[in-house]
Order: structure tokens, then sequence, then C-alpha cells
């Protein structure tokens, strides 16, 4: 999930965007977002969840805050700070704070398998645009077949065979954590008068300083940082708290930003379907996880999900890319 989907068009701006650019872009948010649910899980056998939250985006906050006010742009705007604070609270705080909550139970695999539900979730909660796209068979199966996916994963850790007899609770959070994110993705859609600015790199900044101020309250109500040993924390969890600042939140989220600008949103949104996979892989090679037959089925039938509701989508926003810059 990562702040991937805030439903907000930022300028185009294709001048200067060069092929090899373009594809380093991509391979950030294909290779390296779907990379960074392994690496939460590595650094979670060190830190406790919301103390490596509070480490993660404060540092990545401030570094990015730093580089933008250093380009000249304008970082303490009041607009683009309140509106920074719902999105960072309500979409970035709650969405790894479940991600992290719910690897307690279940794998990296897992969880990006159904992390990846939540474009079906965005479309089943917009009831402003239900008539359009209710309209659409593709939508509505798209849409049933997503749930279907969830409820099969569901059901599976149900079973005497679940990894640890408490997967369910992982779903469970996962979900809650999937329609808080479409909630919140749809109050930028209809009710943020300052989208393009919130999504720009500033605004992405103090989303993340936001998100870190409630980790650390969170933290200091748990006692985590009081019971934490940072000396005995292994050094592949420091590692991968680095990966996560430097490639998860800085690299791969301000090309994400480069690549809204320059590319259609719905093309974009593809790292969607490549995320899981990426995910699935590197959770199986490196995390040596146990994959199921029950979990493949899931990560296709939600996928085809994902794909049936952003049909019409794709094409929309293709053509009116091309339109906006001439292209045919």
């Amino acid at each position: 999930m990562d702040l991937k989907d805030s439903g907000a068009s930022l300028e185009r701006r294709p001048a200067g965007a060069g092929k090899a650019g373009v594809w380093f872009a991509y391979f950030l948010i294909y290779v390296v977002w779907g990379s960074t649910y392994y690496f939460i899980g590595v650094a979670l056998k060190g830190f406790p969840p919301f103390l490596l939250g509070a480490l993660r985006f404060t540092v990545a906050g401030l570094l990015l805050l730093g580089w933008c006010h250093m380009r000249g742009e304008p970082v303490f705007g009041k607009n683009l700070i309140r509106k920074s604070a719902v999105s960072g609270i309500v979409l970035l705080f709650i969405d790894m704070a479940v991600v992290m909550l719910a690897q307690r139970y279940l794998s990296s695999s897992l969880v990006a398998i159904i992390a990846s539900s939540t474009a079906v979730w965005i479309m089943a909660f917009d009831v402003p645009a239900w008539k359009r796209n209710f309209r659409s068979a593709a939508t509505l199966t798209g849409i049933l077949t997503g749930f279907l996916g969830v409820i099969l994963l569901y059901v599976e850790q149900l079973s005497p065979d679940a990894t640890d007899g408490h997967g369910e609770y992982g779903i469970l959070i996962l979900v809650f954590g999937c329609i808080t994110w479409a909630l919140g993705t749809l109050y930028a859609k209809y009710r943020s008068s300052a989208a393009e600015e919130v999504n720009a790199f500033a605004g992405s900044a103090w989303q993340m300083l936001f998100a870190s101020a409630m980790f650390w309250i969170c933290a200091l109500a748990a006692g985590d940082t009081g019971h934490t040993d940072f000396t005995a924390i292994p050094s592949s969890a420091w590692f991968s708290l680095a990966y996560l600042i430097v490639f998860g939140s800085l690299m791969a989220y301000s090309a994400y930003v480069w690549l809204l600008k320059v590319r259609p949103a719905a093309e974009v949104g593809t790292h969607a379907y490549v995320n899981p996979f990426v995910a699935v892989f590197i959770g199986m090679t490196l995390g040596k996880e146990q994959v199921t037959a029950v979990q493949l089925v899931g990560l296709a039938v939600i996928l085809l999900s994902v794909m049936l509701v952003n049909r019409s989508r794709v094409k929309k926003s293709s053509l009116k890319f091309r339109k906006q810059n001439g292209l045919r």
C-alpha cells in the first residue's frame, strides 16, 4: 500500500523524461516497493512495529524535507502542512502500522497478496461513482472477485494447518487497513482542495513526518523505547531499516511522484499488479517462506479483480494523457 494511490492527478511534464530515467523509476516502484514487505519482516525481528515506523519515517521525512528546501521549494506553507497532516496520519501511518502488525501473524508474501486488494475496496466505497462504475460488468465482477479472493485466504488461515494458528487476526488487521486506506484515498479525492500540492515532494515529506509523530506517540505509549535494547538488535534489522529509509521511502516514492508527472496515472498504477509477485518471489527465495497453493490462487484471483476494476480507468487515463500532450 505505502502512499501509492492517492487519487490525485499531478501536473504532467513529459519534457526531459528520458527512457532510461523512466525505466529506472519503474524498476524502483515495481521491484523495490515489492521488496519492502520482506525487509519490513526482517526489521521487525529487531524493532517493535511502532518504533520501526517512527525511526523510518522520521529520518526519511527530514531528509526529503531538507532536500526540498535546498531546491527552493516552499515547504512551510500552512495549507500544505495542514493537508499533509491529514494524509500522513489517515493514509501513511495507518497503512504502515497495519502492515507491520499483520506481519506478526502472516508471512510477508501473504501480506503483500492481501494488500493488493486495496484498489477493489476503493471502487467499492466510491459512492459518488457507483452509478457509473456499477454499469460496467467488468467492474462489478472485479469487486466481487476481489472479495472472493480475500475470503479464500481468510478461510485458509482458519484451518489447523495455518502457520501459527492466529493468521485470521492478521487477515482482519489487513482488511481494516485496506478499508481505511480506501476511505482516506476517497477523502483526498473529493475533499482535499490541495491534492496536487500535498502529493508533491514537500507534501510527501510532511506526510512522513506526521506519520512518524503518530508512530512515536504509539511507541512511547507501548513502552517500545524503554524496552528496546538497541545494542542487541541484529545487523540485519539495522540494514533493513536503512533499506526501507533510502530505497523504500526516498528513492521509490520519489520515483512514483516523478512518474505521475511524466506518465499516465493508470500506467504508473500497474505497480499494484507487480508488487505482490515480487514480494512472493523474494519471500520464497530470501525468506524461505512457504507459499501454499491456496495463497497462489488467492493472488491470481485478487490481481484479476484489480485488473477488471481498473480496466476502464486505464483506458480513460491513457486517452486523457495523450490528448493533454498532443500524442496520437
